[in-house]
């Protein structure tokens, strides 16, 4: 499978979600800075969207192990419940378009993984205090009142609802991994030789202890610095623009001269992060029914074409969802909406 034909050969590519460097030019305009031509304004957005965004969600947040972690709520009380987790430097906002959709039959919450969105920051970070961190709102959210609820994760999200479902397999009753993948690729090929190349030009860019993330003085400037990670364009450009603006809080400037933005996620996540408990997913024993949704250009169906095994249960149902790269919501979000609609009307039984 080729690359996603917005990233052109040689450019800082794979499943790394972590904020990496790319050196000026290295990607094309629409994957570097897509929201840049709109110089701080709002793309014009379908009815569709601001309709799921007026159904505004029950906000709050919950206490696990000593952190606030933040909630979004959708839907009546008492329905089955869907627990929504998103993707590394990400927030709960990015389900905020899809949720409502799904909330017609079910009690849904997004949360904000620690370390990001509106949640706490941790001085360290792991696979386990997260499972932990993700039943307690699913409890506290009343998710658990019509019985276990499914589990639905993107990303790096979808590796702690994987995580959670081997290891704690009676806190759901199903789960949905959207475009979900754990390590790297083969080391020998293309894709792995680039990404080995590249590690240590990359690693500059991470923010570390000493080096804090970047306060921007303006929301244009903050806008126009978003891009996808993985890189890949921008299916819908309102889409990204709504879930940038969120990414970021109010920060003072480093002058001193005021208030400016900067991304809401703990910039030293990474280098925080246990990931002892995913070392090696394939010997995980999982029990939970499980289904695996995934863009059919994602890296990560290439990354088994040149002979990644997949750690998933050889049984397991995985769906494609036609013109997609790795963001599948922000690539075609009512085909996603319509896959878990229709998966969850007859699925798991």
């Amino acid at each position: 499978m080729p690359l996603d034909p917005a990233i052109k050969e040689g450019a800082p590519v794979g499943y790394d979600d972590r904020p990496i460097h790319s050196e000026p030019g290295a990607l094309p305009p629409g994957v570097q800075a897509p929201l840049a031509p709109f110089q701080g304004q709002e793309p014009d957005a379908p009815k569709w969207f601001t309709d799921a965004l007026a159904q505004e969600p029950e906000r709050s947040f919950v206490e696990s192990q000593g952190t606030r972690i933040e909630a979004l709520t959708w839907g009546e009380a008492g329905r089955p419940g869907l627990l929504l987790v998103h993707g590394n430097s990400a927030h709960a906002d990015w389900w905020s378009f899809i949720a409502p959709y799904l909330a017609q039959d079910y009690r849904v919450t997004s949360m904000s993984l620690a370390g990001m969105g509106a949640s706490d920051w941790r001085e360290t970070y792991s696979f386990e205090d997260f499972a932990e961190d993700a039943e307690a709102v699913a409890r506290a959210t009343g998710l658990y009142d019509a019985g276990k609820p499914i589990y639905i994760g993107h990303s790096f999200g979808g590796s702690q609802v994987f995580f959670a479902a081997a290891n704690h397999p009676e806190r759901m009753r199903a789960a949905v991994l959207v475009d979900t993948g754990f390590g790297g690729p083969p080391p020998d090929s293309p894709e792995g030789k680039r990404m080995m190349e590249q590690a240590q030009r990359a690693a500059r860019n991470i923010p570390t202890a000493d080096r804090a993330q970047r306060v921007y003085p303006t929301m244009r400037e903050a806008l126009s610095r978003f891009r996808l990670m993985p890189p890949q364009a921008a299916g819908n450009l309102f889409v990204a623009d709504f879930i940038a603006r969120r990414s970021l809080k109010p920060a003072p400037l480093e002058d001193g001269s005021g208030e400016g933005f900067s991304w809401r996620f703990d910039p030293n996540m990474w280098s925080k992060l246990n990931r002892g408990g995913m070392m090696d997913p394939g010997k995980l024993n999982v029990t939970v029914p499980m289904v695996h949704i995934y863009g059919d250009r994602s890296m990560l169906m290439q990354r088994r074409a040149q002979g990644q095994p997949s750690p998933f249960p050889k049984d397991m149902l995985e769906i494609p969802i036609p013109d997609s790269a790795h963001h599948i919501m922000i690539d075609q979000p009512l085909a996603l909406i319509a896959a878990l609609r229709a998966l969850l009307s007859a699925w798991p039984g």
